[in-house]
């Protein structure tokens, strides 16, 4: 490979989330075992040397007074949509700047609601929805996915509807590819669920940040160009962050067709006077949205796919009773372990602590509101995975 995905980088004493906290209560690392950090969704892989180039080259220009992000980051934007093979007629007016995706969707969430309104959402719900809908006082209304025979995540669209319409809900948050599963839609799931909204005349916030990660096999379709409806009627909102691993730079953008929509949401992310745009975020999303970040994103999808294969495959030969769906996109997997926790007499938050007195930092599944699950980030060294599932093997999944 031209990039590198091997190397293992020792992150601590920098401030990284990752490595300086541990998101299980009550469990702490022993006494001599080194960490592995596999929770929070940002990469233990070194950035692209090329987006450090990218930064480097404007602080030659030693000034960071007020800036603006300009064309040279919305023409990036719409080469590497169009490059891509998605949607191929953006314009400079359908693109702004945002605050990072969550922040986006809180003003999205704002335009479009008022406190105490109910909001559909997919069940797992990603825990930054959790977050942004509580603090703004909106009711969430989980309409759960549900596994067909083969393991594989559906949306149930009867229930979709029998929730919208029996809980009066304008406003929806669709996950594309979603968070925790890795389901990549269709695009006739799409369709299906667009249809939903649209005779439930629902405005629709789609957060799209995983796009780039999709593993061989499937492909992402844009919620928006499912057709003029949808155009329409959904607010898209992307970044380079997951798939570069920028989220300590905060930057992303919204992706909105209806001038109406896109207006409301704008002048929510202007009141705050805190949506300005970063100057090396900007330098970094164009250095990302490049050749060179095509080839880079083609070899991690490839790194994650192998890392994906290899903890799948390990799960179903040494931790019965443990279902996971091998994901389609993102980095992350999502176990399922009641099964194993109800053969074994072990409460899924023990098993959480075994893993992590181990050094295997992972994530509460549970806070995703889905029942005796862990989440994991496989985008790590593969030799680090190995070691990783190893020492659950030994130390965690044990009578």
């Amino acid at each position: 490979m031209k990039y590198d995905f091997e190397t293992i980088l020792d992150r601590n004493g920098y401030g990284f989330i990752a490595t300086d906290r541990v998101p299980i209560e009550g469990a702490e690392v022993e006494e001599g075992v080194k960490p592995i950090p596999m929770w929070i969704a940002d990469m233990s892989f070194p950035t692209a040397p090329f987006i450090i180039e990218g930064m480097k080259k404007r602080l030659e220009m030693p000034n960071l007074g007020y800036f603006s992000a300009g064309s040279r980051y919305t023409e990036a934007i719409k080469a590497w949509h169009k490059n891509a093979g998605k949607q191929q007629d953006l314009k400079d007016e359908y693109i702004g700047y945002q605050n990072g995706v969550l922040g986006g969707v809180s003003s999205a969430v704002r335009a479009f609601s008022t406190q105490g309104d109910p909001i559909l959402v997919h069940g797992p719900i990603y825990v930054g929805f959790t977050g942004v809908l509580t603090n703004l006082g909106r009711k969430i209304v989980l309409s759960n996915l549900v596994r067909d025979e083969e393991g594989i995540w559906r949306m149930d669209y009867e229930d979709m509807d029998k929730k919208i319409k029996e809980n009066h809900i304008h406003l929806c948050i669709f996950c594309s590819p979603h968070n925790p599963t890795g389901r990549v839609w269709e695009r006739w799931e799409i369709e299906k669920a667009l249809e939903v909204y649209k005779n439930n005349d629902c405005i629709v916030i789609s957060d799209e940040i995983w796009s780039d990660i999709i593993l061989p096999g499937h492909t992402h379709i844009p919620t928006q160009c499912i057709s003029e409806d949808a155009k329409n009627r959904v607010c898209a909102f992307y970044a380079p962050s997951k798939t570069f691993s920028l989220a300590g730079l905060v930057g992303s953008y919204h992706v909105i067709y209806n001038s109406l929509l896109r207006d409301r949401v704008m002048r929510e992310g202007e009141i705050t006077h805190l949506n300005g745009a970063n100057v090396l975020s900007a330098e970094a999303l164009i250095a990302a949205y490049s050749e060179e970040g095509r080839i880079w994103t083609d070899e991690l999808n490839e790194t994650i796919e192998k890392n994906m294969a290899y903890a799948c495959s390990f799960i179903a030969d040494n931790f019965k009773g443990v279902k996971v769906m091998k994901p389609q996109g993102t980095y992350m997997l999502y176990l399922d372990c009641a099964e194993w926790c109800e053969a074994h007499g072990v409460d899924i938050h023990e098993l959480q602590r075994r893993g992590v007195r181990k050094g295997v930092i992972w994530q509460d599944g549970e806070s995703f509101k889905w029942p005796n699950t862990i989440r994991m980030n496989l985008a790590l060294p593969y030799s680090l995975l190995v070691e990783a599932f190893d020492r659950l093997k030994e130390y965690a999944f044990t009578d």
